[in-house]
């Protein structure tokens, strides 16, 4: 038997993720005392193996608990240890671009390896490296694509709209939710002066008209959309959309987006948020009986 490990900041997402398993969901109760420690209590009856999710954004405490979580597991008879992180932290950062800089992608993964048997996650930011497992050099460690869910979402809206991509590095993504319809795909080029300055550039393309949809794997700041959408404006589009994995859209992101002319804000259940509209819980929950079987 098997148990799913949630948390208040991610339940919704345990209790879909349990229901798909067929499992029971308990909850990791946590009490933080005036300093900013956390306490962490976990059921007191675990079966052998238990399934943690909770999605890692705003990470820092975060990945303190779950270091608690598992280690506690573990003296409490636990043989078998996984995580599901629907947005896994810490993954941009893959070299050293100044001296001193810390390459937080393989120091967070060997973390998390060091502590989990097998990690789950979906659209990790990965970009200089081929594999999830050579980030997190887990047993198993298992990177998901959330655009089969994605396509099917746009789909119900949808019959032939034209996916646009703001970069060489979304062009996974595009290509992918192009192709499940046959839809046309273009890829911006994009240019990064700092985290909030970005400059985007299109050429001549048969756009007029058309139902467009910014495709990217997340969004932060929303820069770089706001500045896909100023230059998808001028094609006069029947309708402007975008639509991601990770949906932050930190501060005024969803404002200005609308400002710029965008419709439709989208995202997925990765990371709770008000734009949610499509799950990835279905994809994860497949992920997880592959691994439960291939570990047994």
């Amino acid at each position: 038997m098997a148990l799913v490990l949630g948390f208040d900041d991610y339940w919704q997402g345990a209790g879909m993720l349990a229901e798909a398993l067929a499992l029971p969901c308990d909850k990791v109760a946590l009490h933080y005392f005036p300093d900013g420690e956390s306490k962490v209590t976990l059921p007191a009856n675990l079966p052998s193996t238990v399934i943690v999710c909770r999605s890692l954004h705003r990470p820092n405490e975060k990945l303190l608990e779950l270091i608690l979580v598992a280690e506690t597991a573990r003296n409490m008879g636990v043989k078998r240890l996984l995580l599901v992180a629907p947005y896994l932290c810490y993954m941009r950062q893959d070299i050293a671009f100044e001296p001193g800089e810390a390459v937080s992608q393989k120091i967070i993964g060997q973390l998390l390896a060091q502590y989990f048997d097998g990690v789950i996650t979906v659209d990790p930011h990965l970009h200089r490296i081929n594999t999830l497992k050579e980030a997190v050099p887990a047993a198993h460690a298992v990177s998901l694509k959330a655009t089969e869910p994605m396509a099917q979402y746009l789909r119900q809206n949808f019959a032939d709209p034209v996916i646009v991509g703001p970069d060489e590095e979304s062009r996974q993504w595009v290509s992918a939710v192009a192709s499940a319809y046959d839809w046309e795909f273009y890829i911006a080029e994009k240019q990064r002066f700092g985290d909030h300055q970005v400059e985007i550039s299109l050429q001549e393309l048969p756009l007029d008209g058309r139902d467009l949809v910014i495709i990217d794997d997340i969004a932060s700041t929303g820069a770089t959309l706001v500045q896909m959408a100023r230059q998808l404006r001028m094609f006069s589009p029947a309708s402007l959309s975008v639509i991601v994995t990770h949906g932050f859209f930190i501060g005024n992101a969803m404002a200005e987006l609308k400002k710029a002319g965008v419709h439709n804000i989208w995202s997925s259940d990765a990371i709770p948020h008000p734009s949610n509209v499509f799950s990835i819980i279905a994809l994860v929950a497949e992920a997880v009986e592959n691994l439960l079987a291939e570990v047994h």
